[in-house]
């Protein structure tokens, strides 16, 4: 699974980098759309979008601007993340995050490039008007109001409260897991699929992208700095409810097993081996340590 998303992770960066090049001024914009963007990361969600046309037997390629402009947002949305009025972080990727390298009112300002410059990359995509149309409905929604916005939104209200689950769950499904949902609704768009089939792929991006958050709040406790790129601790010292603040460290672990176990059983019994890459996405969210 690690040599696949090398290889996929490559791919993604080379057509990133083909877009920001075309980029020119202004110049610390452009150099810190790329710093932000070209950092590392694991491009999960892009790599997610191709790999679900994979599964329903589309080319890539359809995808690969649209994987790029959700690869974009979620980089916008962790260097807004960073700054020192949300979660204040210094380091992201084991590198200064993007305030820190070029100063807060740039970073918030790049932060609103990757964002804006997301949605002119959707539209180059090469399919039916209608199919853009509603990619850009989701986008919109899912990193919006309704989707990241929303959760990141409560999650800083929670802030020093005792909350109960649902509205952990709530924090969850919606900074997180709408952001992974977000590729698979939209390889099921370039693909025409509107099946039962895409309601099995929707469950199976909700129970990955919970399983997503459970284990960073796991290794927020447990990890290193050398594995996560950034100091552990930092829920604890923002007094963020978590699943291990609420159920403790050993049942958490049991509910994340459990997530990742359902991810591959519902892909395994919709789409057999077939679904190979997607069951063994699912295990690398439960055992990653970064």
């Amino acid at each position: 699974m690690k040599e696949y998303l090398k290889e996929r992770r490559t791919l993604v960066d080379l057509v990133i980098e083909e877009y920001l090049n075309e980029l020119k001024y202004p110049k610390v914009i452009v150099e810190g759309m790329k710093y932000s963007v070209l950092n590392g990361g694991k491009r999960l969600r892009p790599i997610l979008l191709l790999m679900t046309l994979d599964l329903l037997e589309v080319q890539e390629k359809k995808g690969l601007p649209m994987s790029v402009a959700i690869e974009m947002i979620h980089s916008y949305s962790l260097v807004h993340d960073d700054l020192p009025a949300l979660d204040n972080d210094d380091y992201r990727r084991g590198k200064f995050s993007t305030h820190k390298k070029f100063g807060e009112a740039e970073a918030i300002l790049i932060g609103d490039a990757l964002l804006t410059h997301a949605f002119n990359l959707i539209t180059r995509e090469d399919i039916e008007p209608s199919k853009i149309v509603e990619m850009i409905q989701l986008t919109s929604s899912y990193a919006g109001v309704n989707g990241m916005i929303g959760g990141q939104m409560v999650d800083i209200e929670s802030e020093g409260k005792d909350i109960d689950l649902p509205t952990l769950q709530y924090i969850h499904t919606h900074k997180t897991g709408k952001l992974l949902m977000l590729p698979i609704e939209c390889a099921c768009v370039i693909a025409g699929i509107n099946s039962e089939k895409r309601d099995v792929l929707k469950r199976y991006a909700e129970l990955i992208g919970l399983a997503f958050q459970i284990k960073d709040d796991i290794l927020d406790i447990e990890g290193t700095f050398e594995e996560i790129g950034k100091p552990v601790g930092s829920d604890k010292e923002l007094m963020k409810s978590t699943y291990p603040s609420i159920f403790g460290m050993e049942k958490t672990k049991e509910i994340l097993t459990e997530k990742v176990e359902e991810a591959k059983k519902i892909m395994f019994d919709a789409f057999g081996d077939k679904a190979i890459w997607h069951i063994k996405l699912a295990d690398y969210i439960g055992n990653r340590r970064k």
